[in-house]
């Protein structure tokens, strides 16, 4: 590499720098999910975590019932729903993913079109 290329590197690598610094972090995975719970669609993700929850706290009563049981029917009758009811407890809180991550990727638009806007004004 030429002297001219090591310097158009240093300059990149400068502005590379002050284009990360200057758009930020991103939101911690905490912010992130009480995010869900603010705005238009709330209420969609609140009634989606109290059926998580109830499905939750149903899975674990019947999975206790299960070990306690003493029978294979009885065993079988407590298990298959907890199991069931734990796979929709997990489904359920990964349906709630998809909007975290389309609301990240907006925020992260926005900050490049403040970024870019301020470009151009300088």
């Amino acid at each position: 590499m030429t002297s001219h290329d090591h310097d158009i590197d240093r300059a990149l690598a400068a502005e590379e720098r002050d284009l990360l610094r200057r758009i930020g972090e991103d939101p911690g995975h905490i912010q992130q999910t009480l995010a869900l719970f603010s705005g238009r669609s709330a209420w969609v993700s609140i009634v989606l975590m109290i059926v998580q929850t109830a499905a939750f706290v149903a899975a674990v009563w019947t999975g206790w019932r299960f070990f306690q049981a003493t029978e294979v029917l009885e065993a079988l009758r407590w298990g298959l729903p907890s199991a069931v009811l734990l796979i929709v407890s997990l489904m359920i809180k990964l349906a709630l993913w998809q909007p975290m991550q389309a609301n990240r990727l907006l925020a992260a638009i926005r900050r490049l079109e403040l970024l870019i806007a301020a470009r151009r004004r300088d």
